[in-house]
């Protein structure tokens, strides 16, 4: 194993980025920059033995800026959606960004964590090579209250396993539901749209949306759905059916949060996703409660990415595990709520085969 750092270019305010690539024994390989903790690049085999890189991304810091789709990067300090920025923590009333169509709150916020320069330390090992990144949010930032300190922990293994563990500690209850936001493609990055991906989910309920795609409250059993993906299932299938089905329409295709089953276990199976061509397999494992499934509906690059093309709608998709939506506004939900004192302590494991494994 070993870790090289290099730099990875400048922000329009000059700051300068750094990327860090963790190689293992086989010449897999993971690449992380310290600017929003993004994940840049993952370069794993196909059944032939040949390496790709299977995330979208850019090929130095500035495609990042303007912000596209949170492309590869850690949310906080909370992800996804909490309706009309407003919410009440221990009696507070908190008032954040209406930062989504200037209505609800959206991944932590104008200035969220995938904004942050982060504190990095390297550590190489014998099997696995970590990259340790840390961040001190103050008392206020975003509207939040407390100082926040939070430490996200990026693990590369010999056996093509990719580990986030993320920790956090705050001195006043605050919120706190950390997740990454990279967009795969199992086929390689710049090889088109994902819709002959197959996936399957460990999860009986999905979170039901409004046009907004702000829960109801309603967790929804998927049997005789498009969202059953118990079995494997072509993702192409399930878009092919989103005039027809609300929850699809609001979202565009799939954009919602699962339940994943089990949540007592821990660390268990949440996902599992093949593509047919390369052969390129991702099983997912988390003790996070719940997963949100976007397949990239709207998806519309900025820049030219690193292959040199410019992204378009369901060319990647996310699988971030996280707290359900909104759930300070939903006692039926698990707690999004983070106790002065108390560690948040989860981790989400990418684990990466081929279909002949």
């Amino acid at each position: 194993m070993s870790i090289t750092k290099t730099g990875f270019g400048r922000l329009p305010d000059g700051r300068e980025a750094d990327k860090y690539i963790l190689k293992n024994a086989s010449g897999a390989s993971v690449e992380i920059t310290n600017y929003g903790g993004i994940l840049c690049a993952i370069n794993v085999p196909d059944r032939d033995g040949k390496l790709g890189n299977v995330l979208l991304g850019f090929g130095d810091v500035s495609g990042y800026v303007p912000r596209t789709g949170y492309m590869g990067a850690l949310i906080g300090r909370v992800g996804n959606r909490i309706a009309g920025g407003e919410c009440t923590v221990s009696g507070k009333a908190l008032h954040l960004a209406k930062n989504e169509k200037g209505k609800n709150h959206l991944h932590g916020g104008n200035e969220g964590f995938d904004s942050k320069f982060w504190d990095a330390t390297p550590l190489e090992g014998i099997c696995e090579d970590s990259l340790i990144l840390r961040y001190i949010s103050p008392d206020g930032e975003e509207g939040y209250p407390g100082t926040l300190k939070v430490m996200v922990t990026y693990t590369f293994t010999d056996e093509n396993e990719l580990i986030i563990h993320y920790e956090a500690v705050s001195d006043q209850d605050t919120l706190c539901s950390l997740t990454n936001h990279s967009y795969f493609n199992l086929e390689g990055e710049g090889s088109g749209k994902v819709l002959d991906h197959v996936f399957e989910i460990n999860a009986d309920t999905v979170t039901v949306g409004d046009p907004d795609l702000i829960p109801t409250g309603e967790n929804a059993d998927v049997t005789g759905t498009p969202f059953d993906f118990r079995n494997p299932t072509r993702l192409g299938n399930v878009i092919d059916q989103t005039e027809s089905n609300d929850q699809l329409r609001y979202g565009g295709g799939v954009d919602h949060n699962f339940n994943i089953n089990d949540p007592e276990i821990g660390l268990r199976f949440a996902a599992s996703v093949s593509a047919p061509v390369s052969g390129r397999v991702m099983d997912v494992f988390t003790d996070m409660p719940a997963m949100q499934f976007y397949a990239g509906c709207s998806l519309h690059g900025k820049h030219p990415s690193v292959s040199g093309k410019v992204y378009e709608p369901f060319e990647g998709f996310c699988l971030e595990t996280q707290y359900a939506p909104d759930s300070i506004h939903h006692p039926n939900f698990p707690d999004s709520v983070l106790r002065a004192g108390e560690k948040y302590d989860f981790t989400t494991v990418f684990a990466f085969c081929t279909d002949e494994e």
